[in-house]
């Protein structure tokens, strides 16, 4: 059920998209209990002027035109240990499989409910029972 928006600079290797790809579907998996084969990605890349972000940082933290920003939709009710596990899966699985910086990492989470979803046929998968 998420839907994952993966937006980073043109010049990302194909191989960093896939690892980047690839590690926030495990996190999923693992971390945020995500049914296996539910991986819906949407990857899109940006020129340096596409991608913004304060020069300064943010909150203490630095970015570079390395960042990567990373948008998960999915059903809401998961608990804020298991969002902090999932950032936390995403940031150092990235970092580990292509080299990206933790601090490159920027991640939103956007909770909805159940019954916001059709995977085709123009049906509610999630569909109250009654």
């Amino acid at each position: 059920m998420p839907l994952v928006r993966i937006n980073l600079s043109k010049d990302a290797s194909p191989d960093a998209v896939r690892a980047i790809g690839d590690t926030v579907y495990e996190a999923m998996i693992d971390v945020a209990n995500v049914p296996p084969h539910d991986k819906f990605q949407i990857v899109s890349r940006h020129g340096a002027d596409e991608l913004v972000y304060p020069a300064e940082g943010y909150l203490g933290v630095t970015y570079t035109p390395g960042i990567v920003f990373i948008q998960v939709t999915w059903n809401a009710g998961r608990s804020i240990d298991v969002k902090k596990a999932f950032y936390k899966a995403v940031a150092d699985g990235i970092h580990a499989k292509a080299g990206i910086r933790r601090e490159d990492v920027w991640i939103s989470l956007v909770d909805v409910a159940r019954e916001n979803w059709s995977f085709g046929n123009g049906e509610m998968q999630y569909a109250p029972k009654d």
